[in-house]
């Protein structure tokens, strides 16, 4: 408990999934937080449950407007940050003869160019040896049919941790990834899937996990708390890939 005491951190894509359990974890162990969304009553309700250590800020990942605007935003809030949870994303699955230039950019502004200019604009706003983590995907590791563009967003993100590791070793801020395998969320059904298709691509999921179950929001965000807290000082420039065994056994 109180890991992150006094702590502030900014989690983007913060009132669903992997991003609201992470901060539900991140208020238990102290700190306060920031939570960032595009649906403005998701966002406004997701605050209002997280209760008083928490506030919601509409802004879209995927509008460079919104992304632009975000440092004055938590800065009507917090003067100064500590840490940064870059989760916002989406996944969209299609052989490379069915990609569009519209599917393609539409992955890569919200996973990869939203992420980036989040990153940049949040900067200015962190104290010293704070850390940043980024919500990346087992994908990179694997060669699912239909991933390409998807996978390759993740790819970016994960070597995006290691080449900002060492720009920012000089101010002792952390960057380190997560990769998770298939987890409860409401992803797949922002995938365009039909809810048959959903529960087959559950079973076939499962079938291919190594501990034959579906990850929970809850164990990544204990994975996030630690790369958010002091117990991973002396971590930089690493990925832990949460995925029950998927992409290492």
């Amino acid at each position: 408990m109180n890991r992150l005491q006094n702590k502030v951190a900014v989690i983007t894509g913060g009132n669903s999934g992997i991003g609201f359990a992470t901060a539900q974890e991140f208020i238990v162990q102290g700190a306060h937080v920031v939570i960032t969304g595009r649906n403005p009553q998701a966002v406004q309700e997701a605050a209002a449950q997280l209760g008083n250590q928490a506030v919601g800020i509409v802004s879209d990942t995927a509008s460079m407007a919104d992304v632009l605007k975000i440092a004055d935003q938590v800065q009507a809030h917090h003067a100064r940050i500590d840490v940064l949870f870059v989760n916002a994303g989406v996944a969209f699955v299609a052989p490379i003869a069915q990609v569009d230039e519209a599917f393609f950019d539409e992955q890569f502004n919200i996973n990869v160019k939203g992420a980036y200019f989040t990153i940049q604009q949040l900067l200015p706003l962190f104290n010293d040896h704070g850390s940043i983590i980024l919500n990346s995907s087992v994908a990179t590791h694997l060669g699912g049919a239909g991933s390409s563009v998807y996978s390759a967003t993740k790819a970016a993100l994960t070597t995006l941790s290691r080449t900002l590791s060492t720009e920012l070793l000089e101010r002792n801020i952390r960057v380190n990834v997560i990769s998770p395998g298939p987890i409860v969320t409401p992803i797949m059904s922002k995938m365009g899937m039909s809810a048959e298709q959903q529960e087959q691509a559950t079973q076939a999921y499962t079938q291919q996990v190594p501990m034959k179950r579906y990850g929970q929001p809850q164990e990544i965000a204990t994975v996030a708390t630690f790369f958010a807290s002091d117990d991973s000082s002396f971590v930089t420039g690493v990925e832990i890939i949460a995925a029950g065994g998927l992409g290492t056994l």
